[in-house]
């Protein structure tokens, strides 16, 4: 009359009602039937505790008492759904667990309660549940906690396999604990491995489920991100990207950079540029929490960072996630992999390459001293050329101004400091002007929006100054003024890319080519400039007067020679000795005719 059941057992030696006894049967009466039984039907009040505690689960009950949460096992009314820790499991994971009674602990408890009653049916791989944990990392929002759902693919038609923040589900109890506790499987819905028990759903779990931790802890195992992790530790930012509420961190694989060029690199992590590092970090986390699905489903969003500006992210053609960080150069683009590694604060995502922010600045000059070009920075400085350093425009009244090149970005031919060593710099300096040719011939003028780069085959690798394919010719400074102006760049097979003096020969070549060492390419000027770090210094080339002037002097006197043979012929031709062609009649000529004639 209760709404409770009862189980009756009948075998041949005895009766039982629940676990009473039946004694006498049958007694009836006008409105029923009367049964005697040896003992006191007690009603119990089940509820999740004492169901936990009837099947090997005390030890997880001791710790809820230790830290008050008793009135989430006690609770009838309310919806849960319960990850129980086995006995079994608790023992194995003592040593790792936080004392009886304190916060860590009452933190790790809370994680394994999840609102609501998720039966296995209504579970997706992939799928995020908010726990009942709390965190001040989230503003008090509620954690969440990673589903994994997985079928054989030899049997789909078997029970999938289900995990919780990496905790597998264990079998479910037997019937012999159910009757240890009084009650039966009819009283109770078992589906795969959960029970229902009044409006709570229990699975039992392998282990104990671990919370996540800040969002650094979290990456650290992932050695594909130790590049970027190393970096971050290097700076002062580090306990902020640890502590700040509510974030999205993106970290870049280890080969982003190699794909943001060298010398950018090398600038990045050099201990002076602490500042440009620690603003290319900001960039990287979102001042929000975003999990996979909400970054994957729109087609155009932007999000603010904590470095201040924002990131926009699209989809392209293939549905791939592309960001666009707020500075850089023109297409600079990295590819999300979104990965949903939680963490206090909120939550870790991968990404294919590093995001410059508009903050960050990348000039000519700081990627020089990232080449180790300090002394080819002094010479720079000598001509007077100064303004490509800093990536700005020259001065209205310089012959540059004057050539319309106030919009160009450059690209510099940068020597090493040990590629200049064999030089008498002090001797250089006292002459302007050859330092002037020095520096144009590395120096090469990139109209705005020229069209010259074309990276077409990889739209991410586009960390390229300029193109620097087999064959390709680019004019310098010095062209205007030397007909071996031009530079071009060299590559056979294997071998090292070589860049040198277009068309200069008669020469061993030591002074007209160099290897190509490493490059960068520059956020000033539209990002259509930046430095390629050579080995060797390009002396302007000034031919002998065999092969500056020889050549032409021969090939102008063949030309002569071949016109004055072709007016002769001609001449010959005209003063032949021609004569008129007679003809004589057939028979002769008669007296007539020869009085005619």
């Amino acid at each position: 009359m209760d709404g409770r059941k009862l189980e009756v057992v009948v075998t041949p030696e005895k009766t039982l009602v629940s676990s009473a006894t039946l004694i006498e049967s049958d007694i009836y009466a006008s409105n029923g039937v009367l049964h005697i039984v040896s003992d006191l039907l007690v009603p119990l009040h089940l509820t999740p505790e004492k169901f936990l505690l009837g099947l090997n689960c005390s030890a997880f009950v001791s710790m809820l008492h230790s830290v008050n949460l008793t009135h989430l096992v006690n609770d009838t009314e309310t919806k849960w759904t319960i990850l129980a820790p086995t006995d079994e499991a608790m023992i194995l994971g003592q040593d790792d667990l936080p004392q009886p009674g304190s916060e860590e602990l009452k933190r790790i408890l809370k994680y394994h309660f999840i609102p609501g009653r998720w039966l296995p049916k209504k579970l997706r791989n992939g799928q995020l549940l908010e726990t009942d944990l709390d965190e001040p990392g989230l503003d008090g929002g509620r954690q969440v906690l990673p589903v994994e759902v997985t079928s054989s693919p030899q049997d789909p038609t078997s029970v999938p396999s289900i995990r919780f923040a990496g905790a597998s589900i264990v079998g479910e109890p037997s019937k012999s604990s159910l009757h240890c506790l009084g009650l039966s499987f009819s009283s109770h819905v078992l589906t795969y491995f959960s029970v229902e028990v009044n409006n709570t759903v229990i699975y039992f779990v392998s282990k104990t489920v671990s919370p996540p931790s800040n969002a650094l802890d979290t990456s650290l195992p992932n050695l594909d991100l130790s590049a970027f992790l190393a970096a971050v530790f290097s700076t002062t930012v580090s306990e902020m990207l640890k502590t700040a509420p509510r974030t999205t961190l993106l970290i870049p694989h280890n080969s982003a950079f190699q794909r943001l060029g060298g010398l950018v690199s090398n600038h990045l992590l050099a201990a002076t540029s602490k500042s440009d590092l620690e603003k290319v970090i900001l960039h990287h986390a979102i001042d929000s929490v975003e999990y996979a699905r909400s970054l994957q489903n729109g087609s155009q969003q932007t999000f603010a960072t904590l470095e201040g500006s924002d990131l926009h992210f699209s989809r392209d053609a293939g549905a791939e996630v592309l960001i666009s960080g707020s500075g850089g150069w023109a297409g600079m683009k990295s590819l999300l992999y979104p990965r949903n590694a939680l963490t206090k604060t909120g939550v870790v995502h991968e990404l294919s390459d590093i995001l410059i922010p508009r903050t960050v600045e990348l000039t000519v000059g700081k990627l020089m001293k990232a080449a180790k070009g300090d002394t080819m920075a002094r010479l720079v400085t000598k001509a007077g050329m100064d303004w490509i350093l800093n990536g700005t425009a020259p001065p209205e009244d310089s012959p540059w101004a004057d050539e319309g090149l106030d919009g160009a970005g450059w690209v510099l031919l940068c020597p090493t400091d040990d590629a200049l060593a064999k030089f008498n710099i002090t001797e250089l300096f006292e002459d302007v002007d050859r330092i002037r040719d020095l520096v144009s011939q590395h120096l090469i003028p990139i109209p705005a929006n020229t069209g010259a780069f074309d990276f077409a085959e990889d739209p991410l690798n586009n960390n390229r100054p300029l193109v620097m394919n087999d064959s390709t010719t680019f004019t310098t400074l010095m062209s205007s003024s030397s007909a071996y102006g031009d530079i071009v760049f060299r590559q056979k097979g294997d071998g090292p890319l070589v860049v040198g003096i277009s068309d200069a020969r008669g020469t061993d070549g030591s002074l007209d080519r160099a290897n190509v060492l490493a490059w960068g390419r520059s956020t000033t000027g539209g990002g259509s400039g930046g430095v390629v770090q050579i080995d060797a210094l390009l002396v302007p080339y000034h031919p002998p007067w065999m092969i500056e002037y020889g050549g032409p002097a021969i090939v102008g006197a063949l030309g002569i020679f071949a016109i004055c043979v072709f007016f002769y012929g001609v001449n010959v031709f005209w003063r032949r000795d021609t004569t008129e062609a007679t003809y004589e009649p057939i028979g002769g000529f008669t007296a007539e005719d020869d009085e005619e004639l």
